[in-house]
């Protein structure tokens, strides 16, 4: 784990992806906050591009509660089949679409409590609706983050309870309601797991990774 940076350089860092990418997006398809929340829970140990292959076609039939409900659990699994856990995660999107119904109008509730409250949301998949929908600045810590943030010293943690608040405390606030799509972005796609891209990496200079490629 690397040492916690200091607010310069943590702006400096900021700064240069915010720079390289103004408005990063999350690469999660989906038509409203519905189907948003459906897409992220259904992404867990699974890829983005995975998951977006299999809702194409069920956000066409099923983007609210109430048609997911018609749909019915058998008919949901005909579209997920494809994603770990298929058959778990299914029964949470029925559960989770009955409960907005019954208790919410059909509409997705806004506060973390009551989104961690539907089956199949934890506190990443709440933080992830929270600020790619309604652009609260909470942080959604997931294996790219983590990496990332304890590689460089951006934001490092035992845990990812740990991370999120290093987050929260660190980095500026003019930076946080995209400081975690800049994180993520930047563990897919530079930081890798096991091959990072270091020699291209614009903020090498500034990272304490020790073990650097060339």
């Amino acid at each position: 784990m690397a040492k916690q940076l200091d607010y310069h350089t943590i702006r400096e860092i900021f700064t240069r992806f915010q720079d390289a990418d103004p408005e990063p997006k999350g690469e999660l398809e989906h038509v409203n906050v519905y189907t948003l929340v459906v897409a992220v829970a259904l992404s867990a140990q699974a890829t983005d591009a995975g998951v977006n292959k299999a809702t194409r076609k069920l956000f066409k039939i099923a983007d609210t509660p109430q048609k997911m409900l018609d749909l019915g659990e058998q008919g949901l699994i005909e579209h997920i089949k494809t994603i770990g856990l298929f058959r778990q995660k299914a029964k949470n999107v029925i559960k989770l679409s009955r409960i907005l119904v019954e208790d919410y109008d059909g509409e997705v509730p806004n506060s973390r409590a009551a989104l961690q409250s539907l089956p199949g949301v934890g506190r990443k998949t709440a933080n992830v609706v929270l600020n790619m929908w309604w652009r609260q600045p909470a942080q959604a810590v997931d294996t790219h983050i983590f990496r990332v943030g304890n590689r460089t010293g951006i934001c490092p943690g035992k845990d990812v309870d740990a991370v999120e608040r290093a987050i929260e405390d660190n980095i500026p606030a003019d930076f946080q309601l995209h400081a975690h799509h800049w994180l993520i972005l930047h563990g897919r796609y530079h930081c890798k797991a096991r091959k990072p891209q270091c020699p291209t990496c614009i903020i090498r200079d500034l990272c304490q990774f020790e073990d650097k490629t060339q």
